[in-house]
């Protein structure tokens, strides 16, 4: 058991990147919807000075910089606040139940990216490839 401990801890920081990359990927599909139409929405394109536009912006922008890891820590705390506003403002005044309220992935992605501000990029960042 302690050789499979061994083995497997030697993977944690491309786990890591592994959940940073598909987290942002993620994230940054619900900004291009929004803003790009990327894949077709239904609803009309919100303003840029709106909530959901600015909320678009810092999800295409923001889920970039995380699938690319840079200025991962700061960016992944941005993101988790965002979806904690998201769902208190828009989610939870719904319904108390984040499955009834459509609320988990908001709370899903706020705390992925609260664990990513914790615990930086993992591997295969460029916020890696920075450190000197």
């Amino acid at each position: 058991m302690a050789a499979l401990t061994t083995r497997l801890s030697g993977l944690a920081p491309y786990a890591l990147a592994a959940l940073r990359i598909m987290a942002g990927l993620l994230f940054l599909a619900h900004g291009s919807q929004k803003l790009l139409g990327i894949p077709p929405r239904t609803n009309p394109a919100p303003e840029l000075l709106s909530l959901f536009g600015i909320g678009g912006i810092l999800e295409l922008v923001g889920g970039a910089l995380i699938v690319l890891g840079l200025f991962t820590r700061p960016v992944a705390l941005l993101l988790s606040g965002e979806m904690a506003v998201a769902y208190f403002m828009f989610h939870a005044p719904k319904n108390f139940f984040p499955t009834l309220n459509g609320g988990d992935a908001a709370i899903l992605f706020c705390f992925v990216f609260l664990y990513l501000a914790a615990a930086g990029p993992g591997a295969l960042s460029l916020d890696g490839s920075r450190r000197i």
